[in-house]
This record gives structure tokens, C-alpha cells and sequence, in this order.
């Protein structure tokens, strides 16, 4: 069997090519691929040839973001040909250090499709044809559609970082940026009952669509820097903040905006960045940082099944595969596009 796929080389070259395709072995399954969404990590690898140290040092397929539909299965295996799965992409080795303590998140030796950070790279899920592992599939449910199962991964990474928070309920929180994870991020906020949720960035169609997954109020911080004032009286309005933009400017911002002992969650990722260390101190913040997911990514495939979560305000755009590199290039676009998913 052969599949087309598309295949990253370097920074800008994305190649649609075909390959073969093994059978499903003993607990595998072979599946359809049928959606998988543009992630922030797949727009770096495409822009810039990766992100801070982690580089593309040989030809790699993108995503991590996927659905598909169950074909064939090996020996062992209870899915049933035709059955809708969102797919995990994380494979923790579950024998190291970390794995022993129940932190998988932080496993010495984790395998996660599409991703750079080792050698050889882990090949990812942009492609027609796919086998995995029987664990890493979950059934998607009868009324989910493969493209809202495909945003089970990065509700599980919204998921966890609210995990990181603590207590959500009553909460005053702010969100600083409205991609794809901010906005998702604010539908993580509100299903967990925060009391307001206030949402920065420098673009009205991000903003817009951060209403729709929630949000209280919106506030563009474009050219204006004095836009959060109104909540730095008095030390700080807000409880807990959602840091997903991994600007500079907003996250001093936040710094400035939070209440003395506030929360902090740092979700966005970049290189080295300066910070008001005095402000971080004076204020007794505490900040945590957050990294994919573990056991979220059930929760978050049940959370869109039931409803409780509706993921389809953030998907702006649907291209097939052998539009890939236009999809990527409009993914690039913060004022026409949120997430982008390739239809397989």
C-alpha cells in the first residue's frame, strides 16, 4: 500500500511525496487519516527551521494534531473498521525515572509524533495512511467530526495547563494572546467556572473569535500600551493569568495586571526573554510552567463528544493535503487564519 504525505526538508521546503505503508502488527491499527490541524510547532518548523533548540536536522512529516478512521487492526485489537479516533501523538517509554513517579509528561526517553526534539525525528500524521499503536487511538464518539477530533490535542494541552493553575472557579483570569491555544484556552477556563475572562492580542479576527469560545471582554493591545492600566490599580486585578502569546510586552504586562500572590501559567513558548524579575518578587507570583499532556487527552476527546467544549470556533480553514504548503503559508496569517487543518 502507498500513501502521499507531506515532508518537510528544511525551513520552507514541504514536499508532498508517497511512500509505503506497512500492515498493522500484533495491538496496531491501520487508519485513514482524516483531519489534522497546522500546530504553532509545525509553523515554526516550517518558518524558521524550528524554534530555540529545537531544529530540523532532517527530513521530518509534520502534526500531531489528528484524526482518522480505523481500517485495519492487528491481533489483539477491539476497534472497529470505520470507527472515528482522535490520535494521541505522545508515546512516554513508561520505565524511566519520571514515568516510575507518574510524571510521563517529562519522560527521559518520549517518543511524540511530528516532533524535532530528537534524533532520528519522530515522523508525524500528515499523511493519507497511518499505522500506530491500538493505545494511542480514542473513539472519537458518533456525533464528533474528524475535524473537531482532531482538536483533541490542543484542548488536552489547554486542559493541562489549567491543571497547572489550581482552583479555576470564581476566578478573575486573564489571557494574553488568541491564537488557537488562547482561544482554546479560554473554553478550558470557562467549563472549569472562572467568574470573568478578559483576552489581549493584536488582532480583532483572534479577539472575535475568543468571544465565541467564552471570553468576557476582549481588549486589542495593538499600539497601545497603557491597555491593561485599568487593571494594574491597587496592585493588580487579576487572579490567575494565562500566558500563551510568549511576547515580551504581554508578559510584562500580566506581571503588571495580576494581584500581589496571583498565578501565573506560562503556555506560550520562545527563546530567552526579559523580565521584571523585582515585580515578579514584590508581588510574591507565583508562576508555573506547562508542557503537553498525559491523561487530558481522554478527558479532552470526551469533553468535545458530549459538547461540554465546542471546538469549532476556532477552525477557520480546511485545505487538502496536496495544498500543503498553501496551508501552511495561510496558517502563517494571524489576520485571516486561526487553526488551519489539512483534510486527508
Amino acid at each position: 500500500m502507498q500513501t502521499r504525505l507531506a515532508r518537510l526538508y528544511r525551513k520552507g521546503d514541504l514536499r508532498i511525496e508517497t511512500d509505503s505503508v506497512p500492515a498493522p502488527g500484533p495491538g496496531e491499527v491501520l487508519l485513514k487519516m482524516a483531519a489534522a490541524g497546522i500546530c504553532g510547532s509545525d509553523l515554526h518548523y516550517y518558518q524558521d527551521g524550528g524554534f530555540g533548540p529545537v531544529r530540523v536536522c532532517e527530513p521530518i512529516i509534520p502534526g500531531h494534531e489528528a484524526s482518522g478512521i480505523v481500517s485495519q487492526t492487528g491481533e489483539g485489537v477491539d476497534l472497529e473498521a470505520g470507527t472515528l479516533v482522535a490520535v494521541n501523538p505522545s508515546q512516554p517509554c513508561g520505565h524511566c525515572e519520571y514515568c516510575g513517579k507518574g510524571l510521563p509528561i517529562h519522560c527521559l526517553d518520549m517518543r511524540f509524533m511530528g516532533s524535532a526534539m530528537r534524533l532520528p525525528h519522530e515522523q508525524g500524521m500528515f499523511r493519507q495512511w497511518l499505522v500506530v499503536p491500538a493505545r494511542q487511538c480514542f473513539e472519537a464518539g458518533a456525533a464528533t467530526t474528524p475535524a473537531e477530533a482532531a482538536c483533541s490535542e490542543p484542548l488536552s494541552v489547554c486542559l493541562h495547563a489549567a491543571s497547572r493553575a489550581g482552583e479555576i472557579a470564581g476566578k478573575r483570569i486573564l489571557i494574553t494572546g488568541a491564537g488557537p491555544i488562547g482561544c482554546l484556552m479560554v473554553a478550558a477556563a470557562h467549563h472549569h467556572g472562572a467568574a470573568e475572562i478578559v483576552v489581549t492580542d493584536l488582532a480583532d479576527a483572534a479577539l472575535e473569535r475568543a468571544e465565541a469560545m467564552g471570553a468576557s471582554r476582549t481588549i486589542n493591545v495593538s499600539g497601545e500600551p497603557a491597555a491593561l492600566a485599568e487593571f494594574e490599580a491597587g496592585k493588580g486585578y487579576f487572579d490567575l493569568v494565562f500566558e500563551c502569546s510568549a511576547a515580551a510586552p504581554a508578559i510584562r504586562s500580566a506581571i503588571a495586571a495580576i494581584r500581589p500572590r496571583g498565578t501565573i501559567v506560562q503556555v506560550g513558548v520562545t527563546g530567552e526573554i526579559p523580565v521584571p524579575l523585582n515585580a515578579i518578587v514584590g508581588k510574591e507570583l507565583q508562576i508555573y510552567g506547562t508542557q503537553r499532556f498525559h491523561e487530558e487527552f481522554a478527558t479532552a476527546v470526551a469533553l468535545i463528544a458530549s459538547r461540554s467544549i465546542d471546538v469549532k470556533p476556532i477552525i477557520s480553514h480546511s485545505l487538502p493535503l496536496e495544498e500543503a504548503n498553501a496551508a501552511f503559508i495561510l496558517a502563517g496569517d494571524r489576520t485571516a487564519a486561526c487553526k488551519v487543518q489539512l483534510t486527508i
